[in-house]
């Protein structure tokens, strides 16, 4: 067995145990997944799930809110989908479409995604003063690594079910996502709340990356001290000078 195969089988394991203990704890934690089209987040949260509890893991993919929605606070139906007790909760894209697709594409009003970054801090610190384990990730990667990955979901019958009607403009508004990613995670990059950046142009190495913040983050100490650090040309903590030097890509 190959090094980084004996790796993944001990982080996968390292998963479990975590799960074990946040179910005895009664712990509740929240990961948000976020990045760009074709990023890797559907991959990324089939390795973190695979061996969990379906009882004690949820992942939320909510669709294009309904009317009645939109007339809601913005929070409410995320709200919702919050941990309890001993619950793992994952969301693949969150409340943070509001500083995302929703900017570049105009489907909320400029003075709506104002009041989002105002208000998304205070949110966030209300979570994890309440308890809530919360870790942010956002995941990274370069033009033509997206535009290679856009072209494999045009031609592979067996990734349709992943083309959007956001494919055709991810790569014509590049420059928009870069903009309205580099605005998110200035504003909302606080204390209680970090982003953690993932350069993830290579899946795997994204993937175990993300694995071994998520043990060192949400394990019991004795799991975590086991655990490897994520490597930190592949994942770090966000920093303004990230945004300048090439680890964020534009």
């Amino acid at each position: 067995m190959s090094d980084h195969a004996a790796e993944e089988d001990a982080l996968q394991l390292g998963l479990v145990r975590m799960q074990q203990a946040m179910a005895a704890s009664g712990a509740r934690a929240i990961v948000v997944l976020e990045g760009r089209d074709t990023a890797g987040k559907d991959g990324t949260i089939k390795r973190v799930t695979e061996h969990l509890s379906v009882r004690n893991t949820r992942v939320v993919a909510l669709p294009k809110p309904s009317d009645r929605e939109r007339s809601q606070w913005y929070f409410q139906r995320y709200v919702a989908h919050l941990p309890a007790a001993g619950e793992l909760v994952i969301f693949n894209r969150s409340w943070y479409n509001r500083a995302g697709v929703e900017v570049v594409n105009g489907f909320s009003t400029p003075a709506e995604q104002a009041r989002f970054l105002a208000d998304v801090p205070g949110f966030e610190a209300m979570l994890v003063e309440s308890g809530i384990a919360l870790v942010k990730l956002w995941l990274d990667i370069s033009k033509e690594e997206q535009a290679e990955r856009l072209e494999r979901r045009r031609t592979d019958p067996l990734k349709a079910l992943k083309v959007s009607a956001l494919d055709a403009v991810a790569q014509d508004k590049w420059d928009d996502y870069t903009a309205a990613r580099d605005a998110m995670l200035t504003r909302t990059h606080i204390p209680l709340a970090p982003w953690i950046c993932v350069r993830a142009d290579n899946k795997k190495r994204a993937r175990r990356n993300v694995i071994r913040h998520l043990l060192r983050t949400l394990a019991p100490a004795e799991v975590a001290a086991e655990v490897k650090a994520p490597k930190p040309e592949v994942l770090f903590p966000f920093e303004m000078a990230a945004l300048e030097d090439g680890r964020l890509a534009r």
